[in-house]
């Protein structure tokens, strides 16, 4: 391991927010691990004049570092960043998670812009997603779709950035509840709908005590389950702005990609296909679905060879990705995947295999190289 000293990059340090990174003495022993965080100004003093020290590779996870990371760097980088911001959320009740969120947020915007089907590829592979875990998971995924269909309609990069925070926010009032519900096979008790009509409202207030004074953010926030039929909640607003519809879009996307003890998670051709029939001939729900795609990056699918693959690339058409095959023909796995450009008839994607169908043995190293050619 190559070290810097924590004090060249003390404005990464936040007063009682998680720590981005490990923080080592002179010998490289662990003093304080990465989601920890320092009591007060004394305390990261303490550490300057101790002379501590941060792994350089941990530092890799800024915005000018994603621009300069190899590719296949960015699947490690993705790994960091989203525990990192998961782990920003997990502490939103903490004094400093504005802060903390600021410093957590640029990276993942800049993998997103590095590489948006690698962005996808997260939105979809949910192995080894805890259904505890599933209000934080969930708070990302909408989070990253949001900024990919923002982009997609031409928004300006401030509203897009403001869909990410405003989708990874909505729901910070009941993240606990979300875990809860996710294992829950009877229906809501009162007490839970009553939390759960009333977190709009309350996840903003939150975002308002901790700093938060982006009116257009925090208006998506309380307003990302109101619908322009007056159907939603907590008033039943008729006219949500434009960016907590988007975020409510994403929002119900990405449920339906997401399993739950009891229900299965939803294919993505499916999922597309659902969205549209429910809001047809909207602009976002048409984004949206033109922006994952019939076979988006992430989903396992069955080709006309009897071949099965991860599809870890969109083709020059919706119908036509790159996929990596993992098992042949005879359903036996291969010692390594093998590129099929699907658009050749003998290999053309013949259905979509249910999310959980298959196992990645591979490294998301070597299926990045499948994805580049």
């Amino acid at each position: 391991m190559q070290f810097t000293s924590l004090a060249l990059v003390q404005q990464r340090v936040v007063i009682g927010a998680p720590l981005p990174f490990n923080i080592r003495d002179h010998d490289g022993h662990l003093l304080l691990a990465r989601g920890q965080w320092l009591e007060s100004a004394d305390q990261r003093q303490a550490l300057f004049d101790r002379g501590a020290l941060v792994d350089l590779a941990e530092l890799r996870s800024n915005p000018d570092a994603v621009a300069l990371a190899r590719p296949d760097e960015l699947p490690g980088l993705w790994s960091r960043c989203m525990d990192e911001l998961g782990q920003t959320l997990r502490e939103s009740g903490k004094e400093g998670f504005a802060e903390a969120l600021d410093e957590a947020t640029p990276p993942v915007l800049a993998l997103i812009e590095r590489d948006k089907d690698l962005a996808i590829f997260q939105v979809l592979r949910q192995d080894g997603n805890s259904h505890v875990q599933y209000g934080v998971n969930h708070a990302m995924h909408a989070a990253i779709t949001g900024c990919l269909v923002a982009q997609r309609l031409g928004w300006t990069e401030a509203d897009a950035q403001r869909v990410f925070k405003a989708a990874l926010t909505m729901n910070i009032s009941m993240l606990e509840l979300q875990g809860q519900l996710a294992l829950q096979r009877r229906p809501p008790s009162a007490e839970q709908r009553a939390a759960i009509v009333a977190h709009p409202e309350l996840s903003r207030r939150m975002l308002e005590i901790a700093g938060v004074d982006d009116i257009d953010w925090l208006t998506a926030v309380s307003q990302h389950h109101e619908n322009h039929d007056g159907s939603g909640y907590p008033t039943g607003l008729r006219d949500p702005s434009d960016i907590a519809a988007l975020v409510r879009r994403a929002d119900i996307y990405t449920a339906k990609l997401s399993p739950r003890v009891g229900r299965e998670a939803i294919t993505a051709d499916k999922a597309g296909r659902m969205m549209f029939m429910q809001d047809p001939g909207h602009p976002m729900t048409a984004a949206l679905v033109k922006e994952f795609g019939v076979y988006p990056p992430g989903c396992f699918v069955r080709l006309m060879s009897g071949e099965t693959g991860l599809v870890v690339k969109r083709g020059p058409t919706v119908m036509a990705p790159i996929v990596a095959v993992l098992t042949s023909a005879y359903g036996s796995s291969l010692p390594m995947p093998i590129r099929r450009d699907t658009s050749q008839r003998n290999y053309a994607v013949h259905s979509v295999l249910a999310p959980h169908a298959g196992s990645v043995r591979v490294s998301p190293e070597a299926l990045l190289a499948i994805a580049a050619g």
